[in-house]
């Protein structure tokens, strides 16, 4: 049966799962799987690459999808937003930056804003320009994130939003992967959650395969937070965030060495490419959080969300929670 939340009623969706707009990863095919499964299917923005955003907005189909975009990148090409509301999205993520100049236009169009958050001070600018929907990010969380660990950091901006905007919805993100994690993030507080990991290693995702084998032999203990691969990608992102992905023989070789891996760009930058294109997992890199010891095969996203949802189900039933029609 489904997990009747707010979020579910407000958002019109049958599970309170929304897939992370990942860069380069959630593209047209992977959200309309995860919104045809019941979810809320984001298509990762990522640095504003105006051509890959028109195709895979086209290659959602019809599918009720959202987009999400890195906003300190968006800054540097605002017109997207333009482009993003008039395919009528689902919903519009905004993470890493400021989202109050965008929280106009969307209001106006009648798109929800979710926020993804990384600290109480985070949240509060959120709440500020009106956002819909908060998304508190631990830094368990594959990709960019903070410190924050989402086990404290998603209960402190429930109590948050119940005191300032108790109509303002909650999801969590970061080391949620099944029924477990979805489960815990209702009994914090959120309405749903948001995933990315576990759906990275969803056979629709725009993931090189043979990074997957890499990923699926990982444990969580495998991942690093670190600023290599933003360096070698000549990526400025803000110092506060870090980006988690899989240990291999290039974090390992350049980590703790940040200074001297900008003095040898000229030879590592292409050598990082064509790594990347081969999808080769020691000397490009994986994009996961610590869930990777928690992913044991790649499937469909929709059997990933119905089963994360029924695992949810079955441990929610006797908790007094509400979870829809018995």
């Amino acid at each position: 049966m489904p997990i009747v939340t707010r979020l579910t009623e407000r958002l019109g969706i049958t599970h309170p799962v929304i897939l992370a707009p990942m860069a380069g990863v959630a593209a047209g095919r992977l959200a309309a799987a995860v919104s045809g499964a019941g979810g809320l299917g984001l298509i990762g923005g990522g640095y504003g690459d105006r051509a890959w955003l028109e195709a895979e907005l086209r290659a959602a189909g019809n599918a009720r999808v959202g987009c999400g975009f890195i906003t300190w990148s968006l800054d540097e090409r605002p017109e997207l937003i333009d482009l993003v509301l008039a395919h009528r999205p689902a919903a519009v993520f905004l993470s890493f930056g400021d989202p109050a100049p965008y929280a106009g236009r969307i209001a106006e169009a009648g798109v929800p804003l979710i926020c993804q958050v990384q600290t109480r001070g985070d949240a509060e600018a959120a709440l500020d320009c009106g956002a819909s929907v908060l998304v508190a990010q631990g830094g368990e969380a594959g990709g960019h994130g903070g410190q924050r660990a989402t086990i404290a950091l998603v209960p402190e901006i429930a109590d948050l939003i119940a005191a300032r905007a108790p109509d303002t919805l909650l999801c969590a993100a970061g080391g949620i992967a099944d029924g477990r994690g979805l489960a815990a993030a209702l009994m914090l507080g959120a309405d749903g959650i948001v995933a990315g990991s576990r759906f990275w290693a969803a056979a629709e995702a725009a993931v090189h395969p043979s990074l997957h084998p890499a990923a699926l032999a990982a444990g969580g203990d495998d991942t690093v937070k670190t600023s290599t691969v933003d360096i070698v990608r000549s990526r400025a992102w803000p110092e506060r965030f870090k980006i988690r992905v899989l240990r291999n023989a290039f974090t390992d070789r350049w980590h703790g060495r940040e200074e001297a891996l900008r003095g040898a760009l000229d030879t590592e930058a292409p050598a990082f490419q064509t790594a990347m294109a081969a999808g080769d997992p020691v000397n490009g890199t994986a994009i996961v959080g610590e869930v990777v010891g928690l992913i044991n095969a790649v499937e469909p996203a929709a059997a990933i969300v119905e089963r994360m949802v029924a695992e949810a189900e079955t441990l929610l039933k006797g908790t007094g929670r509400y979870i829809g029609p018995s």
